[in-house]
């Protein structure tokens, strides 16, 4: 499990930051056999080693990749890495808003990226409260909605946007969609249209990933209701692979 946070003052800046973490599990294994490893080739070896160099080494693999099935799954090719993993980082740490308007919609984006090994995939939550100065609370979006200027409101997707301006991003396979399969929750992959519920699942992959890069789009509005000074909004992304 991953934990990350996004710290964001109203007033207005948008910090991100997200710490690496590192998920264990044992070899394939029943009450009787563990099986580490399985091989079907003309050599290899795992650890051959002088006294400076150490490499890994196989002749005539047959196959390579990821084949699954319902219940199983398979990493195969002899210098496959046998340790599972979930990694997420950030790519940028710190966004300056400005001051909030009534007349306007105020934005933000802020990029993460996961991956998930060996494993049946992986999903990422959004787990704090919203914006708040004190007792005050932006409204969070209970369900997809347009962004409405002089509307108290606090939402986010996670795909590109052409309203209230052009900004934000569609899910980002690396290297490709042949290795990567991350995907956003349906309440957050409309374009132009915003929420925010803590303790919500944002993304997603449904089998093991390569490295997928997310881009959160956030808007905020006041109303004239809305009681001044600097909210925070300090935003922990939860990333749990399941297996």
């Amino acid at each position: 499990m991953f934990i990350k946070k996004i710290s964001i003052v109203l007033g207005i800046c948008l910090l991100l930051l997200l710490l690496p973490n590192l998920v264990q599990a044992e070899s394939a294994s029943s009450t009787n056999y563990q099986v580490h490893n399985v091989f079907f080739g003309a050599g290899g070896n795992l650890n051959q080693c002088s006294t400076n160099y150490c490499s890994k080494t196989s002749i005539g693999e047959i196959a390579v990749g990821n084949t699954k099935s319902t219940n199983y799954q398979a990493q195969a090719g002899f210098n496959t890495n046998r340790s599972p993993f979930i990694s997420i980082d950030v790519n940028n740490t710190d966004i300056n808003l400005g001051t909030l308007s009534t007349k306007s919609t105020a934005t933000a984006t802020a990029q993460f990226s996961v991956s998930s090994y060996l494993a049946s995939g992986y999903q990422v939550e959004t787990v704090s409260p919203p914006p708040s100065n004190n007792s005050a609370t932006l409204t969070p979006l209970s369900s997809p909605t347009t962004a409405q200027p002089g509307l108290e409101q606090f939402g986010m997707n996670l795909v590109a946007n052409t309203s209230p301006i052009n900004f934000g991003a569609n899910p980002s396979q690396l290297p490709s969609s042949a290795f990567s399969y991350g995907q956003v929750t349906s309440n957050y992959d409309s374009p132009n249209l915003f929420m925010y519920q803590p303790d919500s699942t944002i993304a997603y992959s449904d089998q093991s990933s390569g490295q997928t890069l997310y881009t959160i789009s956030y808007i905020f509005n006041i109303s004239h209701l809305t009681p001044g000074g600097v909210y925070t909004f300090n935003d922990d992304l939860i990333a749990t692979s399941t297996y």
